[in-house]
């Protein structure tokens, strides 16, 4: 396969494609994020890319990777992207560079600073002058670095992504917004085409429909649905109408989806994430839109081609066919053009409700025929009955001039991947018998097996079928059909786990940055905690209280109260109601947080889950007094007139289902108290006096009441068939006056990299609830990488070596995990000084360490 050759000329776009150097291309593009990699893997990894037949890498630079602390940037070591990007460019990438601001990629926030969040007039992702100041900043650092490394300046930078799928954000002025970041990106100099992503195929959402701006789109489909053709093909559509080329910036892995979409008109398919990598630190994100929310691992791995530690899978073989089809057809199918197959299609296998064919160039067309079942079949193309493997997708050719291969004839049907054509040979890749139609002579090439190739001669053409594997590996074909492959990628086999890894405490705990004392807690952002954790500690009179409320709190609290250590909570700010009926007198209350990452998602059903959003323990409330406040409300709507009627919240009956109702109802109280309103299922909208109504969720039922007489006034779809309502109003007082201490991720990092006196012990290692022991484990000198394996109940582990965080896992009751394998944490090649925090919690079952090995992985 050819590598793009980078000159000094031009990236253009229009609807017949990509161009470069004035010739078009088809583009494979794979997800490789240098943030989650070592940098001596870099070079590697990019190779790799290559080496699969893609011919270009996507990547994110993450603004908060290199803006560390307002105004501390670092672009060195691990953050230096312009050592990437000249890497890409040695290896004969094409790059498309994705600054953000904001960039997803289930990444701390996003990207986007947590510190923005500390200036209340500050509006993310907005077309507000605040945060564009903050983003010009960002993009005096980085964008130079892409200007002076894009395409037309000799580099490997051909396009420019700004922000990414804004048409999932409430952005209120989304072509102020855009054209603002576009300015800036003219303004540095970048002559690329810029592009925005739509991620639910919103261009208006995406772009701002902003002149300057190409739409791009993000498909995650279902990889069995049959309709991925027509969706497509009306987005190619849409763009075409503009004189653009179909973008598809991020896409499923498998690729049998990825031919449908190359069949349906794309010129840009780039799978996320092909080749996976790591979060290291406190990197990831909370709140992926779960249910509502998660946390992401340490290891960032979605099943791409090659796995987090560098192991290709079956994928990637698939990679170099699909690669080869493209290299082989060349300009031809560049210059191709989006279509439906012109001769009937049959198949007695699931397939597409509408199958896609491109157009080609010198004629003919190439016929995506995906085959969605589990077991082998036929398709019967223009009368003709051809076999089609099970969960594939063959590119067909039909009624193709032979041309430009040297040879006077037409290809009527080939039913298989053309893996090369020269010299009087078609090498066809296949897993089952080949169907090849020269004119009118019709020949079928047996199946062929790996490193078994059938071959044939029709009108003095050598037909040559290999096995997907071999096909894979081709490097060229004889004039006699000879076959010559690369050899077999040496695969070793994965060793077994080392003996029990030899571990080693420390009698010191880390030591804590004093944050002064506050009335009410802060949140950690404000004592300079962007990564990391902080600790609260205060005393309050419990002696007559049952219960506390917990307001606000996130990401993880371990709250211990009176000696008594309580579960972990992780619920991204939902409101607490915390059990302290064994505290007498006046306690000691003391919450560490930790933030494991700040959202990278706009979820509302949640605060901690607003991008945005800050972290901390919030508010801690006595709950003084409870009143069941279900009755006596007044009823607004349907045919309800005056004098309102009084009735139990939810209780007014109509027949008219699913109309607003609203019920309203006097609340006193000379404190601050909280409404509860439980049995919600559907959102309500409660309004309090004259202020904007909010959106109650089941997630979090509570609305918060400043001291006083307050008109409560709640808004919900009338359903006779519905859950209860019930409310209830909590009379609160403050515990006030807290001192706080910070621990943030640099000061335990340096703890974790010092050296002292150590002592030997024996696994299993228990714990107390809320004890925390810093341990020393040994590695073997040089080693070539390891996963810790560890294996326990009820602890959190975070580990560093080679002077970096390396990641973090929690082991047993926890909240949902995703990404990669939540249980192990890897440590690089020759990262050493293995250095472990353990935390012992409350939960079900005793708080220990049971086992601690070190793996050597290959996949």
């Amino acid at each position: 396969m050819s590598h793009p050759t980078i000159l000094n000329n031009s990236v253009e776009l229009d609807a017949r494609g990509i161009w470069t150097d004035g010739s078009p291309r088809v583009v494979l593009c794979a997800s490789l994020f240098y943030f989650r990699l070592p940098r001596e893997q870099w070079r590697a990894r990019l190779e790799q890319v290559r080496a699969s037949g893609y011919t270009c890498v996507d990547v994110y630079l993450p603004w908060n990777f290199h803006e560390t602390a307002p105004g501390r940037w670092s672009f060195e070591g691990r953050r230096d992207v312009a050592a990437f990007l000249d890497l890409a460019q040695e290896t004969g990438l094409y790059v498309i560079a994705r600054p953000g601001p904001y960039i997803c990629s289930e990444w701390d926030g996003g990207a986007l600073p947590s510190w923005l969040g500390l200036d209340p007039d500050l509006r993310v992702r907005q077309h507000e002058p605040r945060f564009l100041a903050q983003v010009t900043a960002w993009f005096d650092q980085v964008l130079p670095l892409l200007a002076n490394r894009q395409y037309q300046a000799g580099g490997p930078v051909i396009m420019v992504q700004l922000e990414n799928e804004l048409d999932f954000f409430d952005c209120e002025d989304r072509t102020g917004y855009l054209t603002a970041l576009r300015d800036q990106a003219v303004r540095h100099g970048i002559t690329v085409p810029l592009i925005a992503c739509a991620g639910q195929g919103d261009l208006a959402g995406a772009t701002g429909n902003v002149p300057g701006v190409v739409p791009a789109f993000n498909f995650y489909p279902d990889d069995d649905s049959p309709h991925i053709e027509p969706e497509v093909r009306r987005y190619a559509q849409l763009v075409a109408d503009r004189d653009l080329p179909l973008l598809v910036t991020e896409t499923n892995r498998r690729h049998r989806t990825l031919r449908r979409l190359l069949a349906s008109g794309a010129s840009l398919i780039a799978p996320y994430l092909q080749s996976s990598g790591w979060n290291f630190g406190y990197t990831p994100s909370s709140g992926n839109w779960g249910s509502p929310g998660n946390f992401m691992s340490h290891g960032y791995d979605f099943g791409g081609y090659v796995s987090s530690t560098g192991a290709e899978r079956p994928e990637y073989a698939e990679a170099q066919v699909l690669a080869r089809v493209i290299d082989t057809l060349g300009a031809q199918l560049a210059h191709a053009t989006s279509s439906v197959p012109r001769g009937e299609v049959t198949t007695d296998f699931p397939t597409s409700s509408s199958l896609s064919s491109l157009d080609l160039r010198d004629g003919g067309q190439l016929v995506a025929v995906p085959h969605l079942g589990a077991e082998a079949g036929r398709a019967v193309v223009d009368g003709i009955p051809v076999a089609v493997a099970a969960d594939s997708c063959p590119l067909m050719l039909v009624d193709v001039p032979l041309r430009s291969w040297g040879h006077d004839a037409t290809l009527t049907l080939a039913s298989a991947d053309l893996v090369a054509a020269a010299d009087g040979v078609l090498a066809f890749s296949s897993s089952v018998p080949v169907t090849v139609v020269i004119g009118e002579q019709q020949v079928e090439i047996p199946a062929p097996t790996v490193g078994m190739h059938r071959r044939t001669t029709v009108s003095g053409l050598v037909l040559v079928a290999l096995a997907p594997s071999d096909a894979a590996r081709l490097q060229r074909i004889d004039g006699d059909g000879t076959v010559h492959l690369a050899d077999a990628p040496h695969r070793p086999s994965p060793a077994p786990p080392t003996a029990a890894a030899t571990a080693r405490r420390r009698p010191a705990t880390a030591p804590e940055q004093p944050a002064g004392t506050h009335r009410v807690p802060p949140t950690l952002e404000s004592l300079g905690v962007y990564r990391g954790r902080g600790i609260y500690r205060a005393t309050a009179d419990l002696g007559d209280i049952d219960e506390l409320l917990l307001v606000g709190a996130a990401d993880i609290v371990d709250l211990t109260i009176a000696d008594r250590v309580h579960p972990s909570l992780a619920r991204f700010g939902a409101t607490e109601r915390i059990d302290v009926r064994e505290a007498t007198g006046r306690a000691a209350i003391e919450a560490v947080v930790e933030i494991w990452g700040h959202a990278n998602f706009d979820d509302a059903r949640l605060p901690a889950l607003r991008l945005g959003a800050l972290r901390g323990l919030g508010t801690l409330w006595k709950i003084r007094d409870t009143q069941d406040v279900s009755a006596l409300w007044t009823v607004q709507g349907h045919w309800a007139g005056e004098p309102a009627p009084l009735r139990v919240l939810g209780g007014w009956s109509s027949t008219r289902v699913a109309v607003p109702l609203t019920y309203t109802r006097t609340m006193r109280s000379a404190t601050a108290s909280a409404l509860h309103l439980q049995g919600v299922v559907e959102p309500l909208r409660v309004r309090v006096d004259d202020g904007e109504p909010v959106t109650v969720h089941t997630e979090n039922p509570w609305v918060l009441l400043p001291a006083g007489t307050h008109q409560v006034s709640i808004t919900l779809p009338h359903h006779p068939s519905g859950h209860d309502l019930r409310a209830e109003l909590l009379v609160l007082e403050s515990v006030e006056d807290w001192s706080c201490a910070a621990q943030d991720d640099d000061l335990l990092t340096r703890f974790a990299g010092q050296s002292g006196p150590t002592e030997e012990i024996q696994l299993p290692l228990a714990l107390k609830p809320g004890e925390e022991v810093w341990l020393d484990v040994d590695l073997p000198p040089g080693h070539n990488g390891f996963r810790l394996c560890l294996d326990g109940s009820q602890i959190r582990v975070t580990g560093w070596a080679g002077a970096e965080c390396i990641g973090r896992t929690w082991i047993g009751e926890r909240p949902a995990f995703s990404g990669g394998d939540p249980d192990s944490l890897w440590i690089p090649p020759g990262w050493s000084g293995l250095t472990l925090f353990v935390q012992g919690m409350q939960g079900p079952g005793e708080s220990e360490l049971r086992t601690l090995w070190l793996k050597s992985e290959t996949d």
